[in-house]
């Protein structure tokens, strides 16, 4: 559900588009006929972890260069105060996240 309200709430910005996988053993494929700008990443995932498909996408030569910012329920706003960490350098943000939060940690990450 939370998939489905943030693409809706991404596209609604006509900024973005948006490419969703929930299932971790077909994220790497969607990846790489998607090729996107940035990939947001939930770190709990049935079947492959965010942590283990975020190795997939750094061993790849094609994909290594594609920025992913890990998205996680374990830790909560509180925890992580107002900035997002790293988890293996790559930067992580506490769920549940706003539309205006998500987007200006999008705008941080993104490759342009």
């Amino acid at each position: 559900d939370l998939t489905k309200v943030l693409k809706k709430s991404l596209e609604k910005t006509g900024r973005y588009e948006i490419k969703t996988e929930n299932q971790g053993n077909h994220a790497l494929a969607a990846v790489k006929s998607f090729m996107p700008d940035l990939i947001l990443l939930d770190i709990m995932m049935p079947q492959l972890s965010g942590g283990e498909i975020g190795g997939q996408i750094k061993e790849d030569p094609v994909l290594k260069g594609i920025p992913f910012l890990f998205m996680t329920a374990a830790v909560t706003k509180e925890e992580l105060g107002k900035e997002c960490r790293n988890i293996g350098g790559h930067p992580f943000i506490a769920k549940p996240i706003k539309t205006d939060e998500l987007i200006r940690h999008i705008e941080r990450h993104i490759k342009t």
